[in-house]
């Protein structure tokens, strides 16, 4: 060890051409120095800088600026001889000499003894005389090489003494015999050199053995690449570049054509993905219309950063249908490329995520799920290995409760991380600027659509083009000509037949009608007015549509499809299953349907292009459209690759003229914060989870967190009558007082309650409520019936969606057993107060009819877990088969929610191994004794039983 602490080895030795020690020495030193700077395949220094890119040339400077520094080491290439010169190994008198001599002296006493002992074989071990004569002092200076030979020795020495104690020397008196084992005994017996050698030769050609300089020879590009990834570090915007396709390799663009089909980009695409922002990892908001093709922007930049940075990615989308779709659509890229894909939506995720060691992971998650997914990150310290956070439909963030989930998400990553870039996609906004200034971002905006899109309105028998140039705001365009007869003018006096007949079958159709009722009313209407022809196109295939249909209902297909579906017509709403929606969505996509009447809702979700878009009245339900949800509609029209054309026909009243010109020609609207959404529900839960994480715990801290929120930016238009400063100490207030966190001085700290809270991402108004009805459960909990369970993980908000049938009700409480009608007695819903609702009698007794709300649903619910018959559970009720899906979705979400809750809390242990069971049931709704088949891989996707779905996490 010299005095700069640095360590100098050297293995000295000659080459068989014997060169001088002096040539060697300054040879080796030579080889060192260019094999620090030179490629592993030791390509030429010149070949090798022709081929740099300004980023690996900077690479190569940091390697040779710290290379510089170690000391010269000097070692061999294992293609050269290592054994011209044995004595230049030891540096001390030859080994072989001192060998030559002991067994000289050994040949010389076997010739004077009279007596001769039958030998083992002679070719790989030395007599006991040899290793008696050559000791033990010269083995022990031996190098890592001729460790073998030195094992060897040994063994052979301890084979021989025990071959001795077993056998007698007897005299050789034949003297032919004697002859004859001289004569094998000169043709066996072999010098000690040569096995010295041979046993050299071995140890350099076994891949086992490791000498000196190979194990320095690693260290050496160890070191390498120690030195490589600091240099990424300092450059990784410039050394991350792997490949020709914007930096990734050339397989990624294989496989987008293989699977995508996708051939080539759009020039806005290209111009994006080299935008300079987006190369040094600047976070980056970009707006486009719809169908514009934003989502393979993202895409390439998730892959950009799980390959080329090897670091995970965060895909964060609206509804689990968007989750479930994108899962499937990436996971072929992640078994070709290495990487894994989690889901996170409903009951799939797990919180922290698996840390794995040599994958890098993309989660594919819902806005909730994100929310609870960051949290765990933080929590287990390792947010920083999130590269990179993608959100689809950044606009959401000005969508109530949802919005200021996100906004809570991405200012925790903003706030705990400086390394992790956020990518947003969003409509056209009037204040992006707002959102930039949040998530310190720059913003890329086209108006580019892949087929032109014309809009038109409908008013009485008149088509106008919008045209927000003209003042009046729309432009005329024809006269319908259609000829009605006087009934059919009655049933459709807004033409919507005539309508549709202009494009369908030879082209697909979108109508958008304002209610689910709606829906299926128009497209019966619609089919009973269609020619004969129509039931001709396709018709093999659409008889294989309803087989299936009829298969994924268990024998049971819905009337209304069973009529529609021949004329290639179908509904699409919350009110099918998530079989019937897939095998309407397929169908549609393939062009066995050409018409589909929907709700707002297949706008939002998965990606349905039409020829022709139909807007059935400016309405959704009884609210007037925003402009959003309206170029949400009219964006699905154009087909990319098919039409050259797509168009929009809104249908209007003369009452709805003026504002229907503010809904098509207005600019767009603004995004404001929603963490004082609802009182301030959304501040309150970011506050008890900023003090449960610990990352922050005072009032001052809380201040300079919130300085990076939307909220702040927008502070001015958001708190006009308190000051941000006031709305936060009386959100912190109102924590105290709900005993979810504790004040230690100026130091905040989350109670048990707080804790179990955040960790179960309950509703804070909510969270006591819950407390106390598990706490009142533990008084009485009925275990011979899972009723009293499932109403415990019923969710509070479905209660207020459906109003219960008090027959039904009854009927079926008195289908109960006695155990489970004292238990419904006990939360407050009695026999008698049913009995008195369904005889249609005035209850005086005050009743909580929340609770009876959530008795009713979990009734139903319970019914589904005892039949897993979701038809005749959905006739039993009265009840569309999508709300009870629906309702099933939400209750397993929320009991993994109460899960985690229970889980924090000592007192609520009995519960942890209930729910567990409880939340697979509800997650599969199958027979207990089918639950581990349903948990192997692959079953899910094939078995008949319901999938959960829901339009929200």
């Amino acid at each position: 060890m010299n005095d700069t602490g640095k360590q100098e080895i050297k293995i000295k030795r000659v080459s068989s051409r014997k060169r001088s020690r002096d040539s060697l020495h300054t040879h080796l030193r030579k080889r060192s120095r260019d094999s620090l700077h030179t490629h592993p395949r030791k390509r030429s220094r010149d070949s090798l800088h022709t081929h740099l890119t300004p980023a690996r040339r900077h690479l190569q400077q940091c390697l040779s600026s710290t290379m510089a520094e170690i000391q010269a080491v000097e070692y061999c290439s294992d293609s050269e001889d290592l054994f011209g010169d044995y004595d230049s190994l030891l540096e001390d008198s030859s080994l072989l000499a001192k060998l030559d001599d002991v067994e000289h002296n050994e040949r010389q006493r076997d010739v004077q003894s009279d007596f001769t002992a039958p030998r083992p074989s002679c070719a790989d071990v030395l007599t006991d005389s040899i290793l008696d004569d050559l000791g033990d002092d010269l083995l022990e200076d031996l190098p890592p090489s001729l460790h073998q030979f030195q094992e060897q020795v040994h063994e052979g020495a301890k084979r021989s003494r025990l071959q001795r104690a077993d056998k007698t020397s007897t005299p050789l008196r034949n003297t032919e015999l004697q002859r004859n084992t001289e004569g094998n005994e000169s043709k066996v017996r072999r010098s000690v050199a040569d096995q010295l050698k041979r046993t050299m030769l071995c140890n350099a050609a076994s891949p086992a053995a490791v000498s000196r300089s190979a194990a320095l020879k690693e260290a050496v590009v160890s070191e390498e690449v120690s030195v490589a990834m600091r240099a990424m570090e300092a450059v990784c915007a410039e050394s991350t570049d792997l490949g020709p396709f914007f930096g990734l390799p050339s397989k990624v663009k294989e496989l987008m054509s293989k699977l995508r089909g996708i051939q080539s980009l759009y020039d806005w695409q290209e111009t994006c993905l080299n935008l300079d922002c987006v190369q040094r990892r600047k976070n980056l908001i970009y707006s486009l219309p719809t169908s514009g093709g934003k989502t393979l922007v993202a895409e390439i930049l998730v892959l950009r950063e799980l390959l080329c940075r090897k670091k995970d990615c965060l895909f964060i989308l609206p509804y689990i249908s968007l989750v479930q779709e994108k899962v499937r659509g990436l996971a072929s890229f992640g078994l070709e490329l290495d990487f894994m894909v989690e889901e996170y939506a409903g009951t799939k995720g797990r919180f922290p995520p698996v840390k794995r060691r040599n994958k890098r992971s993309l989660y594919i998650a819902t806005i909730e799920k994100a929310h609870s997914l960051v949290n765990s990150l933080i929590e287990t310290g390792r947010i920083d290995d999130l590269g990179l956070v993608v959100v689809d439909e950044l606009h959401m963030l000005g969508d109530g409760s949802r919005g200021a989930v996100i906004e809570m998400t991405l200012a925790k990553v903003l706030y705990m991380t400086k390394a992790t870039q956020i990518i947003g996609m969003s409509a056209t906004l009037g204040n992006i600027r707002d959102l930039q200034t949040f998530l310190k971002a720059e913003n890329y905006t086209n108006d580019f659509r892949p087929v032109q899109l014309r809009e038109y309105v409908k008013l009485q028998d008149t088509i106008y083009e919008v045209d927000p140039k003209d003042e009046e705001c729309f432009r005329f365009s024809r006269l319908l000509n259609f000829k009605y007869s006087s009934s059919l003018q009655k049933l459709d006096p807004d033409h919507i037949i005539a309508l549709v007949t202009e494009v369908i079958p030879t082209h697909s159709c979108l109508l958008f009608c304002p209610t689910k009722k709606n829906c299926e009313n128009v497209a019966a209407m619609i089919c009973r007015h269609l020619k004969q022809d129509f039931l001709q196109h396709r018709e093999a295939e659409k008889a294989v549509l309803l087989r299936e249909l009829k298969d994924s209902g268990s024998g049971s297909v819905c009337p209304v499809l069973r009529r529609t579906v021949p004329y290639g017509l179908a509904y699409h709403h919350s009110g099918l299953t998530s079989e019937e929606r897939k095998l309407v969505e397929e169908a549609y996509s393939n062009g066995v349907l050409c018409l589909l009447t929907c709700t707002s809702t297949l706008a939002a979700g998965i990606n349905l292009p039409a020829r022709r878009v139909i807007l059935r009245s400016p309405y959704v339900a009884t609210d007037f459209l925003k402009r959003s949800q309206y170029k949400q509609m009219v964006g699905r029209a154009g087909r990319a690759g098919i039409d050259t054309v797509g168009e929009s026909i809104l249908i209007l009243q003369d009452k709805d003229r003026l504002t229907a010109k503010t809904l098509v020609c207005a600019p767009m609207e603004n995004c404001f914060s929603n963490l004082m959404h609802d009182d301030g529900k959304g501040l309150r839960s970011l506050i008890l989870s900023l003090v449960g994480l610990n990352i922050t715990t005072s009032l001052d801290q809380l201040r300079d967190f919130l300085c990076g929120t939307l909220l702040y930016v927008q502070r001015r238009q958001l708190c006009v009558e308190k000051s941000l400063t006031e709305e936060l100490r009386q959100c912190v207030h109102f924590l105290k007082d709900k005993l979810l966190i504790t004040a230690d001085g100026q130091t905040l700290h989350v109670t048990k309650l707080g804790k179990a809270t955040y960790k179960g991402s309950v509703d804070l108004t909510y969270s006591n409520v819950l407390y106390k009805d598990l706490s009142k459960g533990l008084e009485g909990l009925l275990l011979n019936s899972y009723l009293h369970l499932v109403y415990l993980v019923t969710p509070y908000d479905m209660g207020s969606q459906c109003k219960p049938d008090w027959m039904l009700f009854f009927r079926q409480f008195t289908l109960l057993s006695a155990a489970e009608q004292k238990m419904s007695a006990a939360i407050g819903v009695s026999e008698s107060f049913v009995a008195r609702k369904a005889a249609g009698q005035t209850v005086r007794k005050s009743v909580n009819m929340e609770v009876v709300s959530r008795m009713y649903l979990a009734l139903v619910l319970f019914s589904l877990l005892k039949e897993t018959n979701l038809w005749n559970v959905s006739d039993r009720f009265q009840l569309s088969r999508g709300f009870i899906q629906s309702l099933l979705s939400s209750s397993s979400a929320f009991c993994c929610c109460v899960l985690h809750f229970t889980e924090e809390l000592e007192e609520f242990w009995p519960f942890r191994a209930l729910l567990t069971e409880l939340t697979r049931r509800l997650s599969y709704c199958v027979t207990s004794e089918l639950i581990p088949l349903m948990e192997v891989a692959g079953v899910m996707e094939v078995s008949l039983q319901l999938q959960l779905s829901q339009d929200e996490a």
